[in-house]
């Protein structure tokens, strides 16, 4: 009788445990990281559950939806193009990064900062809880980047059991990566219901999500993927969006240093995708110069959305 074929699942099993015994920092950052999240959520679960969620919700989906809705337009002109000039790809992506940098720090860590000196009642120890929430999102964001089997465009595949996975789905994991801290701190933002902090954020995310959208559209076309299956990935992709919104509004809306705990995990996990992704891939194709220019207009121009609208 013929040998049964071995499910998939103890494969993988196998497979993850060897990878986190290969990388056992990682694996605990990951561990810790993962625990708080699903701690602070659970809080906020309750208090939906319990009919007494915070307002900021109804905010963070709509903020939610938005980031999905201007990532699909700037997805829909791949429709039509298969590439665009690499230098003016690079600058787009720098615009956008320089908008994520000055989110981080105008729209989470400011206002970070600020709620955990009033609710410790110390600069210092408000202070901390950020940076506490800061490392958290960078471990959590680490451990994701080492564990999840994604491609990039450039770069190739990587992470465990990526040569299991069609190509499709390690584009998809891999655009999971940067959209998922770009919700939660959407999320996050409007825990309080304050829109003088949700809302220029939700706005400066918003628009960085058009040359995102068009930057993943055209990455998928040109790994040789069909026009209409491109763009509607890079379409699905946006809904990890509100998904990432209603986890960060969970991370937010229990105790109440968990606000700048949570402002600070987003910034983290921002920062991080910045630095480790987005950069790097705007410097690749000997653009340098163009893609800093493109950041630093980002930068400027998130910093007078928040004068403005904050």
């Amino acid at each position: 009788m013929e040998a049964t074929r071995p499910s998939l699942m103890p494969g993988w099993t196998a497979l993850l445990w060897k990878h986190a015994r290969q990388h056992q920092l990682a694996a605990l950052g990951l561990g810790v990281s993962l625990l708080t999240v699903f701690w602070l959520l659970g809080q906020s679960l309750l208090e939906i559950f319990t009919d007494t969620a915070s307002p900021g919700l109804r905010y963070a989906m709509l903020g939610g939806l938005a980031g999905f809705l201007t990532t699909s337009l700037g997805a829909f002109p791949a429709l039509i193009l298969r590439s665009i000039p690499q230098k003016l790809e690079d600058s787009l992506l720098g615009l956008a990064a320089g908008m994520m940098l000055a989110a981080s720090a105008f729209s989470l860590l400011l206002p970070g900062l600020a709620a955990g000196a009033e609710i410790t009642g110390s600069k210092g120890l408000g202070a901390a809880i950020v940076v506490l929430g800061m490392g958290l999102g960078v471990l959590l964001m680490l451990g994701l980047d080492e564990f999840t089997p994604h491609e990039h465009d450039k770069t190739g595949p990587c992470g465990p059991g990526h040569e299991r996975c069609g190509r499709v789905w390690l584009f998809v994991f891999a655009i999971a990566l940067h959209n998922l801290p770009e919700g939660m701190a959407i999320g996050v933002s409007f825990s309080q219901a304050d829109l003088a902090v949700g809302l220029p954020l939700t706005t400066a995310i918003a628009l960085q999500d058009i040359p995102e959208g068009l930057a993943v559209a055209l990455a998928l076309r040109g790994a040789d993927f069909p026009a209409g299956k491109a763009v509607l990935v890079a379409i699905l992709s946006g809904f990890l969006e509100p998904v990432g919104a209603l986890l960060g509004v969970g991370l937010s809306s229990g105790l109440a240093f968990t606000y700048p705990l949570g402002l600070g995990l987003a910034a983290g996990a921002m920062l991080f995708v910045v630095s480790h992704e987005v950069i790097p891939e705007t410097h690749r194709n000997g653009h340098q110069t163009s893609a800093t220019l493109g950041l630093m207009a980002g930068f400027a121009l998130m910093m007078v959305l928040d004068t403005t609208l904050g």
